[in-house]
Order: C-alpha cells, then structure tokens, then sequence
C-alpha cells in the first residue's frame, strides 16, 4: 500500500526548497531557506582572525551556530541563553553537526588565518531544521567565498565539494525522504545523512525507536542511506543552480581533485 504523507509527496521525494540570497544585507553570504514549513535564515561572515588552537598555523577554520527562534513552533519558548533557560544540548549537538559538515566540504589550508562563522537561525520549524542548516548554511558559505574571491582575498579555490543533509526514516510500511514534523515523531527510524555532491558520507546519524533494524533488506540501514543519497544528490543541484541564478559559479569554487593530498601539506 502506497505510503500517504501529510503534504502529499511520494516516498522518495524531498520537499522543494525555496530560497532567497543575500536576504542579510551584512554578512558576506547569506540565504533564507524554505523547505516546506521550516524555515532558516542562513548567514556566514568572515572574521578576519582564528580560534586560539590554530594561530599561528596558516590554517582557517569553518564553524558553526545554531538557535531556534522563540515562536518556530507552535507555542513560543523562552530563548536560550536568556535568563534562567542555558543553551541546551540539543542546540550544541546540531551546531557542531552543522560545522563539522560545512568543514568536510572546504580545504581549511586554503583559506588563510581566517574564520568563517556560519549563523543558523530557525525560524519555523516543521521537521528537517538541522538538514536545512547544513544545505543552506553550504550556500551562505558558497557566496561568501565567491565574496571573498572577488576582493582578492583568496588566490586559489578552497572548497572540496558541494555539501547538503537530508533525512529519511522508516514511517508505517516503508522508507519515506526527508520527513515533516508529524512524519518525524512517529517514525520507526530516524536518519540524518551528510554527504557529498557524489555521495561520499560526512555523517549519520540514526535511531532506532523500538526494534533494532537490519543492515539489508529493503527497509533496513543500508536502503536508508542509499535513499539520502538520491535526495543530497538532488539538493546539491538545487545548490548549483541557487548560486547559478545568483552569478556564482560553484565550479569555479571547487579545488581540482589532485588538490586535495599529500601536497598540502607542502
């Protein structure tokens, strides 16, 4: 029996995103980014300086942050950081996702004593807000490198590959691609998946609710993450043609392969 979804989208299709560049006038790139009912505002700017375990280094450094707002869901609540409510570990969990993720896809030897500091704020949420993050946040970064390089800031490209994230998860019968809230909070798995424009893994993370699940079979682990795949695929070329339409070519970003070996570190 054919999977019914709250939206209506097939098993295998990912929300489309919408997404606004330069709606952050300051920053040196940045993205609003709709997928469905979540929405992030993504920004990266540059700080012209590195965290204190790289000085000295020649090296820059990737990182990110992450905070919902207030009313992103249905009932508000109190901001982190604010009064007596702390940061909470789900928030530092999602950013450091987030920076690890943007930094698999840039060659930090590249980039000079420099920092880019990319901001995710949520502002509604309806599953899919840390993916969102990471593939938005990818398109932030992307416009601020091409910044960077029209001011001579950089010499040579420094970005590895296009980055994006996606979830699926196993809901009722079967698998379903990158799941809305209601999705989300009943599903039998819970998969997060970063990789590459090509398909090469960064991350994943995954939950099993109730009964282990098997690594084959067409509802096991290993579907999982070749469905993800197809949607970071996809997304990665709502990426190219994002920066496309906005006068950036990623290609030009992109360090040929051979860049990235043993002779960096010469």
């Amino acid at each position: 029996m054919p999977l019914t979804r709250p939206d209506g989208r097939q098993s295998d299709e990912h929300r489309i995103p919408r997404i606004e560049v330069g709606f952050h006038r300051l920053s040196e790139g940045s993205v609003l980014y709709r997928t469905g009912g979540t929405v992030v505002l993504c920004t990266a700017s540059l700080d012209a300086k590195v965290p204190p375990f790289l000085e000295g280094k020649g090296k820059g450094w990737v990182t990110a942050e992450y905070q919902m707002h207030p009313r992103a869901n249905p009932n508000r609540e109190g901001r982190e950081g604010r009064g007596s409510k702390s940061i909470g570990g789900r928030t530092h969990e999602i950013q450091r996702l987030i920076g690890r993720a943007l930094r698999a896809g840039v060659l930090l030897d590249r980039l000079g004593e420099r920092q880019i500091v990319v901001d995710c704020d949520v502002l509604e949420a309806d599953g899919g807000t840390r993916t969102a993050s990471v593939t938005g946040g990818f398109i932030a970064l992307a416009l601020a490198l091409a910044k960077m390089t029209g001011r001579g800031q950089l010499e040579r490209p420094v970005l590895r590959a296009p980055v994006a994230a996606i979830s699926v998860g196993h809901v009722g019968d079967g698998l379903a691609l990158d799941l809305v809230y209601k999705e989300d909070s009943k599903a039998r798995v819970d998969l997060n998946l970063v990789a590459t424009e090509v398909g090469d893994v960064i991350e994943v993370q995954g939950t099993a609710e109730d009964a282990p699940i098997p690594r084959k079979g067409p509802h096991g682990l290993d579907a999982m993450i070749e469905l993800a795949i197809v949607g970071v695929r996809s997304l990665c070329q709502v990426q190219r043609a994002t920066l496309t339409a906005a006068g950036v070519s990623l290609d030009a970003l992109i360090a040929p392969a051979e860049a990235d070996g043993p002779e960096e570190d010469a």
